[in-house]
């Protein structure tokens, strides 16, 4: 089953409350949430920056689709 934006969001929507996110808040916030592990395997694609916004990170994932 192919990752999508949608269930990115649900996994690590929350990573965002506190203001940026890194890559590395990213990934714990989807384990946290017993995200699929391709899931996981794509935001270890993210480069090491930080997110302002989950927007941000479509710019970097543009591979993604949106939904199913």
């Amino acid at each position: 089953m192919t990752v999508t934006r949608t269930e990115l969001a649900n996994h690590i929507e929350t990573a965002f409350t506190d203001g940026p996110a890194t890559r590395d808040r990213l990934l714990a916030h989807a384990a946290g949430s017993h995200a699929r592990p391709e899931v996981i395997d794509v935001l270890h694609t993210l480069p090491t920056r930080a997110y302002h916004t989950m927007r941000d990170l479509w710019n970097d994932l543009a591979h993604v689709p949106i939904g199913s």
